[in-house]
């Protein structure tokens, strides 16, 4: 964090600096001031774009990273009994899982029910808590 904000007072600097040097600039002498905001307006709206994509990038990295993908295999959860404990670490009921998941309510208990044995737990906050103590759920 300590650098975005670094490099964004830098840009500011570097902007209040080509300010002052664009009243001196001998390459275009007839830009207007609202010509120069403008470049630099798209100058810093190109480099947020920019530096948004590699926050997300990084971000979806962290968390991919904390999931122990290897353990979801061991324990035998399947991709979509893992989307439902997604959804129930959410607070969502069945019927709710079910509309999110386009599947019937019956087929969300069925996974419920696999995901309660393959995790060892009675309910289904028992599940979520020992889900994020193996490290398969954040």
């Amino acid at each position: 964090m300590k650098g975005i904000i670094f490099r964004f007072g830098l840009l500011a600097f570097a902007l209040l600096a080509l300010f002052q040097l664009s009243k001196y600039t001998l390459i275009a002498p007839g830009f207007s001031d609202e010509l120069w905001i403008a470049i630099f307006a798209t100058l810093f709206l190109t480099l947020g774009f920019v530096m948004s994509r590699q926050l997300r990038k990084n971000a979806a990295n962290d968390a991919i990273d904390d999931i122990d993908s290897s353990r979801v295999e061991e324990l035998g959860i399947s991709q979509r009994e893992y989307e439902v404990l997604v959804q129930i670490a959410t607070g969502k009921s069945n019927k709710e899982i079910a509309d999110t998941l386009f599947v019937s309510e019956s087929t969300i208990k069925t996974h419920v029910s696999n995901l309660l044995s393959k995790l060892d737990a009675r309910r289904r906050t028992q599940a979520v808590t020992r889900a994020k103590e193996l490290r398969i759920l954040k």
